[in-house]
């Protein structure tokens, strides 16, 4: 189990560009002897991909719903006028 959390670490290290510069390349060394460590740090990056943009779609919709709220409820009136004349044109 400690080996697979290690290589874990070791994978999120390299994907982040957290390693230091020999760590890094002794772990590129291990991607090309390893076949089986290329498709789990594949995998991993895929992963980091699928996460990162879960996050955006959820920080997206969150702007939106706190952007609807501003400009629709009336207890913001005065806000949503000060805004209009802060970008109306002179």
């Amino acid at each position: 189990m400690k080996t697979l959390w290690n290589e874990t670490r070791q994978i999120e290290e390299y994907l982040s560009g957290k390693a230091n510069t020999g760590d890094a390349l002794l772990f590129e060394a291990q991607l090309i002897l390893d076949p089986a460590l290329r498709d789990k740090v594949l995998w991993q990056g895929k992963t980091h991909a699928i996460i990162n943009n879960y996050g955006r779609a959820q920080l997206k919709n969150e702007i939106e719903a706190v952007h609807q709220k501003l400009f629709t409820d009336s207890e913001h009136l005065s806000f949503r006028q000060k805004i209009r004349r802060l970008f109306k044109k002179p």
